[in-house]
């Protein structure tokens, strides 16, 4: 039949199923193709927190948004255009996203009595009990429809159901415009050597499912997203966490460090772990740690030794991991702890994203303890963030918190990938030789880092450990000496601001409203920004990379407008921050505590209630 094609700036899809429906494959392969294309894109892949949620129910729902666009796209979009939901409960918990416009595909074959029970239907239509019914509803037999595509594959029922999602990925396939080739690229890659009957049998399902759609009047409309204007280079999707890992290698290249990972298995920090250990051709070693406080005190040996040392965690692992980056601390060696944060406190709900650790990383630690603290704002950023936290770590002699969260470390957009040349060079503070007997904490007087001896050089021997030494790593219990060395320990992370790049603001240098966010929060408060210029609206924007210390001229930016107003995923952490460096201002804040990222119309709607 005929289908009238509207082209498009932008469109949100949101795939929803049970854990075992393959959803994030689906929303994975489908950005994938999109992001090949040239359009621009961000994810967000929504877990389920239980690990077994029972077949079928709300909580066991997992889903994968995807944003794709001509331009301007900074988040994955508050409210979709197209909604597959594979069963009942993955209607029921996903309705709500779709617009009044949204086209629907469900499954027909997963809502029977049982399933529609089992998702906590009042009644046997959810359809019109979710007053959806102006929707456009696509019902297909998605599942009966695989087994009928596969029935001559040799494949047994319960093989030919798992591929429904690659029936349904044909279908948007068809929807959108997508081009297949991309998807038989991936396919070859995954199965081509060790089971290449399974090509055919995915290029098939998946051109079925296109051919089905095309077929049918449910589907009216094809859209068209051209692809974006995007500068020159070489780009590839990449998700947070992936970017985190290769930040590292690369600070790693540019100091002459070898890099050394040890961590603790944690959602949602551990595939940047598994991600460094495929690159021991570029000389990274990893070890996977019994608990979170060996990963950190192996991390912390590696950076005695020479290493560019990393430990990765979530906010629980950070908890254990207090006392040991006291010991980081006190020493002055080099080490970037990664925060991947999730929703808490305790397990919370470990697959979901929060800004929630940002009192910990600041001030959980006993005595006198200040470490850096830098957060990335995207998932293509989160490579750059790891790589400045490197260099500071190193050329600083000490340790540096990188908050990420989940929503980065599991997003994904289109990133260009730079070249070294452009990155500046990373110093180490390394000493071969010296006047006299070797002091520890003899300091640069510019930066106030100690030097970096590396055990085995013959004239440099000397003691680190957890109890207060002296400038000559003698055992010190001298109150003025411990005061001195407390001073100067604050005072190195306070220099820090000597190195990092000013505070920058989006929009008027002055006016009537400056918008303050930090970390993951940074496109929805991009999105919200521009949405409330066009309204005609004075506001200004300033995101915060940099958080410990504060860039230098932040006091003079507040300065300049007549509200303040912090938006953050927590209960106002950073305003309180903010509040107790700045007590001669005031702010007041917009905070979200649902283990969810922002919409974009819930920064829009707050900004104009205040």
């Amino acid at each position: 039949m005929q289908h009238k094609v509207i082209d498009t700036q932008d469109v949100v899809i949101r795939f929803a199923g049970d854990s075992g429906d393959g959803m994030q494959l689906t929303g994975t392969l489908f950005a994938d193709a999109s992001a090949l294309y040239g359009n621009e894109i961000s994810t967000f892949p929504d877990y389920p927190a239980e690990i077994r949620a029972p077949h079928g129910t709300v909580s066991g729902v997992s889903g994968f948004q995807v944003h794709i666009g001509t331009s301007g796209v900074t988040t994955p979009g508050d409210f979709c255009d197209a909604l597959v939901a594979m069963n009942p409960a993955a209607l029921k918990a996903n309705a709500k996203w779709a617009k009044p416009t949204a086209t629907i595909i469900i499954d027909t074959d997963s809502f029977d009595e049982a399933n529609i029970k089992r998702a906590g239907f009042e009644t046997d239509d959810p359809i019109a009990e979710l007053k959806i019914e102006d929707r456009t509803i696509v019902a297909a037999a998605i599942t009966s429809l695989t087994k009928e595509s596969l029935k001559d594959s040799g494949l047994s029922l319960k093989d030919m159901e798992r591929c429904k999602n690659m029936f349904t990925l044909g279908m948007v396939f068809f929807m959108f415009n997508r081009p297949l080739e991309y998807t038989d690229a991936y396919l070859v890659k995954k199965f081509g050597k060790k089971k290449p009957d399974m090509v055919d049998i995915n290029k098939k399902v998946i051109r079925d499912g296109f051919n089905y759609a095309e077929n049918i009047q449910a589907i009216a409309n094809t859209y068209n997203i051209a692809p974006a204007k995007q500068e020159p280079g070489v780009y590839r999707n990449i998700n947070g966490n992936q970017a985190t890992a290769w930040g590292l290698i690369a600070a790693s290249e540019k100091s002459g460090i070898p890099l050394f990972c040890g961590s603790y298995p944690i959602t949602p920090a551990t595939a940047i772990l598994e991600e460094l250990a495929i690159y021991k051709n570029l000389g990274v070693k990893t070890v996977q740690c019994e608990d979170e406080i060996a990963g950190i005190c192996t991390a912390i040996g590696a950076s005695f030794a020479g290493n560019l040392a990393v430990t990765t965690t979530s906010g629980p692992g950070v908890s254990l991991k207090s006392e040991a980056m006291g010991l980081a601390m006190i020493t002055e060696l080099p080490l970037v702890i990664v925060d991947v944060q999730r929703s808490g406190p305790s397990t919370g709900i470990p697959t979901k994203t929060e800004q929630t650790d940002l009192n910990q990383v600041l001030y959980g630690r006993n005595g006198e303890c200040p470490i850096c603290v830098i957060a990335s704002h995207s998932p293509s950023h989160c490579f750059d963030a790891a790589f400045n936290a490197a260099k500071l770590a190193v050329e600083h002699m000490m340790p540096v918190v990188l908050l990420s969260e989940g929503f980065l470390g599991n997003g994904s957009e289109p990133w260009k990938i730079p070249s070294m040349k452009d990155y500046p060079e990373i110093k180490a503070p390394v000493i071969e030789s010296c006047e006299g007997k070797f002091q520890p904490y003899k300091r640069n007087p510019e930066t106030m880092a100690r030097y970096w001896a590396l055990p085995g050089k013959a004239g440099l021997e000397h003691r680190v450990g957890g109890l207060e030494k002296n400038t000559a790593g003698v055992i010190s219990s001298d109150p003025e000496n411990h005061e001195k060395m407390v001073a100067e320990r604050a005072e190195k992370v306070a220099r820090v601001a000597n190195y990092i790049p000013d505070q920058e603001v989006l929009g008027p240098k002055k006016g009537d409203t400056l918008m303050i966010s930090w970390g993951g929060t940074y496109g929805h408060m991009l999105s919200a920004y521009h949405e409330l210029k066009a309204a005609g609206k004075d506001v200004a924007m300033t995101h915060f990379d940099y958080i410990l210390p504060l860039p230098k001229n932040t006091a003079e930016i507040f300065a300049n407008y007549k509200n303040l107003v912090v938006c953050e995923l927590n209960s106002g952490q950073f305003a309180n921050y903010l509040r107790a460096n700045f007590p001669q201002f005031q702010f007041k804040q917009i905070n979200k505590v649902q283990g969810q990222p922002f919409i974009v119309k819930e920064i829009v709607d707050g900004i104009n209630k205040l």
